[in-house]
């Protein structure tokens, strides 16, 4: 943690110095106090299932901020967006631990105020000023979900019931397997082999050495011939599913909600290897150009209503725990399903997102970063 931070510290420092204030009336420190009046329009970048009506269309009629919302289908793809037409076409974005560091070190986001956001004292710790988005004491965001990775599979194709992620590496299902299009995938099979190879010595999945990180690769070209396609939207997978071209894959709660709507036989687990996961943040672009609308949306989806509805809409866990009520109100038994106030030891358990570093905290710089993830996953894919 110290090597973080002292880096951290640095580039706080200097992203405080150029950023200019949000909205309303600046403090000493440059970020403003208070919420100035809505400018009527927010663009937002976003996970598919994050923009959906029940909460969008209330926050424009209570604050006249009409919502645009561009989905974007990888963090990768987040980054690109944020940094389009000089930063300026995109006002926040729903970032994940692995793209929110890009973001702050690229000073494409500025540091935001918790204190106009009053849920923000009733987020679980952990989601208060979490790494992924807090560098010295500076907030770059506000906490939103979070959630696991899981394999999800078709009860009627697949049997027995899988129980590892060996099954996404089999040729039994050859050409009717789909993962996500994303360099971080190298991190789940990399989490893998951690669980069934235990001479590669993986610690953590996004701190790989050259061995580690060709194992997990060469992991990854043995199940390309398996792929059906590689899906970048989640929309993407839940029609390789309902069409039948897939019946086993990597995936989120989100999908797997949708599909059961659908009367789709699918289910979803968390593999006995375990799971990665992602904890997602709500973030404000440097140069946003509707500031206050933003933090009016910050306001918005942080409270307990909005934290339940998307949590069980999308199949993930709030960060707010007077969400946890609501939810089962809203859905009898989803507080529990999705693991709303779930103990400290859960919400570790879940190897979250996070970007790629040479320095791998052993006091060495021998580890592949995330460029050499691109490149591989590139590669990889032809």
């Amino acid at each position: 943690m110290t090597r973080i931070t002292r880096a951290h510290v640095l580039v706080a420092l200097v992203a405080a110095a150029l950023c200019v204030p949000a909205a309303g009336i600046s403090s000493g420190n440059g970020l403003p106090t208070t919420i100035g009046k809505g400018e009527g329009q927010l663009n937002l970048v976003a996970w598919e299932g994050y923009t959906q009506p029940q909460w969008v269309k209330p926050f424009q009629n209570a604050t006249g901020c009409q919502v645009h919302a561009k989905y974007a289908g990888s963090s990768d793809e987040m980054v690109t967006l944020m940094r389009q037409g000089g930063g300026s076409q995109y006002d926040m974005v729903s970032a994940s631990g692995d793209a929110s560091l890009r973001l702050i070190y690229g000073k494409d986001v500025q540091p935001v105020n918790p204190a106009l956001i009053p849920d923000f004292k009733n987020f679980i710790p952990a989601l208060q000023s979490p790494p992924h988005n807090t560098i010295g004491g500076q907030h770059y965001g506000i906490s939103l979900q979070w959630g696991p990775n899981t394999l999800i599979y078709n009860t009627t194709k697949v049997k027995p019931a899988p129980t590892s992620w060996s099954a996404l590496y089999s040729a039994k299902y050859k050409g009717k397997v789909t993962v996500p299009d994303n360099p971080i995938q190298i991190a789940d099979a990399a989490l893998y082999l951690s669980k069934t190879n235990s001479s590669l010595a993986i610690k953590d999945p996004y701190e790989l050495n050259q061995k580690q990180f060709d194992a997990a690769v060469s992991l990854l070209k043995g199940q390309k011939p398996l792929i059906k396609k590689y899906w970048a939207l989640a929309s993407d997978e839940i029609d390789l599913f309902k069409n039948g071209d897939a019946v086993i894959g990597a995936s989120w709660p989100y999908q797997t909600n949708t599909l059961v709507a659908a009367k789709v036989p699918v289910k979803d687990l968390i593999p006995k290897e375990g799971a990665t996961g992602w904890a997602d943040t709500w973030m404000l672009s440097a140069h946003a150009k509707h500031p206050n609308c933003a933090y009016q949306w910050l306001k918005w989806v942080s409270t307990p209503k909005v934290q339940a509805q998307q949590a069980i809409y999308f199949g993930e866990t709030p960060a707010n725990t007077k969400a946890c009520a609501v939810m089962d109100k809203l859905s009898k038994g989803s507080a529990a399903q999705y693991h709303c106030g779930a103990s400290a030891a859960y919400f570790d358990s879940i190897k979250f997102w996070k970007t790629p570093v040479a320095d791998c905290g052993n006091g060495q710089k021998n580890c592949m970063d995330y460029t050499k993830w691109q490149q591989a996953w590139t590669q990889l894919k032809g």
